[in-house]
């Protein structure tokens, strides 16, 4: 057996009668969806239904799969304490799913979950559900800060696991849309909120998996979206197969969208090799930055690739550029991978003879050191794409107005606490923006008097 039925369902908790108290109204149209879908599930009778959840146990480079026999929740945090939800998880699944994950070198399993009980995310899906069936067991699943692709390969390691245990399986990927629809709505609203729930319940309609995987970080961001890592999961899941896909639903009253979607296999596609597809794209652009590189980012991709490799450094540096070893100047070298800040590490004034090296030693931390991130590993180097910042001299800011986001980088000092953010980031669009996130990056609260420098970087790629 395999997966017989997908669904995306949204997770709002008003939609419980005894948390809405009669706001649940305003989204009929998505309990109608609901209850349309979960009873379609039902009548596959499940052995197993999956969920992943964006309010599981989650870490920035590991999937956790929640463990034990069983758990519960209930919606006490939404003043409902008395609506409780219970699972019990298939043991032998999970076992058999972390087994498989550590074969295929996917970062998932069972240590270190922080709250067993059941997440909101996970018991509104298994409210609906268990109108028409309480017969099956849970697996639940959390998402991760990793890559696209990292969530797609682990959805792929949840089929394969799936058939090798012949479980007849409905998978749920639990999550909302965008955040960010309506002024007056709880979370504000940005521009990106209602162009993202657009093109995604577009994909939701059409199938259109690829399409999950390729929005921008930074678009997603800005508009606050909550399931699209769980959909990647699920499309994973359905690698290679062919689905008949239908939007239920899509609604947005209270300032959160909430669409509905399901996905029926259909049998083997092996053209919906959405992974591969989109692993292709990914290196195609990689191989196109490196084939297009500078001497700058070209030493930098060298310098990792060599020591990374075990390979010894570049010593001589007659063929680059004479400014590069006879000129001084601070210097930021940046990673990226699939679109997203892989790692980031500069310096804003000069610490070694030149900017060559300069250059070579910040490459190094940037792919090692940078603490956001761990360190970069060999089967990466074909993905990045790097640049680097070369910076010009600072200069004290006495109006906020002669500051350009575009033009010029900012440093934010309080006391010996900096803060600082390159110029021409994308994402960032206003001064105020720019200066709350170096604010952030030196630890200075909003409320702490600042002074501020602005410095010109030339940006090589």
């Amino acid at each position: 057996m395999s997966i017989v039925y997908a669904v995306c369902v949204p997770h709002p908790p008003l939609i419980i009668p005894e948390v809405g108290k009669g706001e649940q109204k305003g989204i009929q149209r998505t309990i109608n969806s609901y209850e349309a879908v979960m009873k379609k599930a039902a009548s596959f009778q499940p052995e197993l239904v999956i969920i992943t959840s964006p309010h599981a146990t989650t870490y920035l480079d590991y999937f956790h799969i929640s463990s034990g026999s069983h758990a519960q929740g209930n919606f006490g945090q939404f003043r409902a304490p008395h609506v409780v939800i219970e699972a019990a998880y298939d043991e032998k699944f999970i076992h058999e799913l972390s087994q498989h994950c550590a074969k295929k070198g996917i970062s998932a399993g069972t240590t270190g979950e922080r709250n067993p009980e059941l997440d909101h995310a996970t018991m509104i899906p298994l409210y609906f559900l268990r109108h028409y069936t309480t017969d099956f067991k849970v697996v639940r699943i959390g998402i991760s800060g990793l890559s696209a692709l990292a969530h797609y390969q682990f959805g792929q390691v949840i089929q394969e696991t799936v058939e090798s245990l012949g479980r007849k399986t409905v998978f749920i990927a639990s999550g909302d849309l965008s955040h960010k629809l309506k002024k007056d709505g709880p979370y504000g609203y940005a521009k990106e909120g209602p162009a993202f729930d657009q093109e995604i319940t577009e994909a939701f309609s059409k199938g259109d998996f690829l399409k999950f995987m390729t929005f921008s970080p930074v678009f997603c961001d800005k508009a606050a979206e909550c399931g699209l890592r769980s959909f990647i999961i699920m499309a994973g899941a359905l690698d290679r197969t062919k689905v008949a896909s239908t939007l239920y639903s899509y609604e947005g009253p209270f300032g959160v969208g909430y669409g509905v979607a399901e996905f029926f296999p259909e049998g083997l596609d092996a053209s919906r090799n959405i992974g591969d597809i989109y692993e292709a794209k990914m290196l195609q652009k990689a191989a196109e930055s490196k084939a297009n590189e500078d001497p700058y980012v070209h030493l930098a991709r060298e310098t990792i690739t060599r020591f990374i490799k075990h390979l010894p450094p570049v010593t001589d540096l007659s063929s680059y550029p004479k400014e590069m070893w006879d000129r001084k100047a601070g210097v930021f070298v940046s990673l990226h991978e699939e679109g997203q800040l892989r790692g980031c590490i500069g310096t804003f004034k000069p610490t070694t003879a030149c900017i060559a090296k300069e250059i070579m030693q910040n490459a190094v931390s940037a792919c090692f050191e940078d603490p956001r991130f761990p360190a970069v590993e060999e089967y990466e180097l074909d993905r990045l794409v790097y640049s680097v910042d070369v910076l010009g001299k600072t200069e004290p800011v006495k109006d906020r107005k002669t500051l350009d986001p575009r033009r010029y980088g900012v440093i934010v000092s309080c006391g010996t606490r900096r803060g600082l953010l390159l110029p021409n980031l994308e994402g960032v669009d206003t001064v105020a923006e720019q200066i709350e996130i170096a604010r952030r990056k030196g630890g200075i609260s909003e409320e702490e008097p600042v002074t501020l420098q602005r410095f010109e970087v030339v940006r090589h790629l």
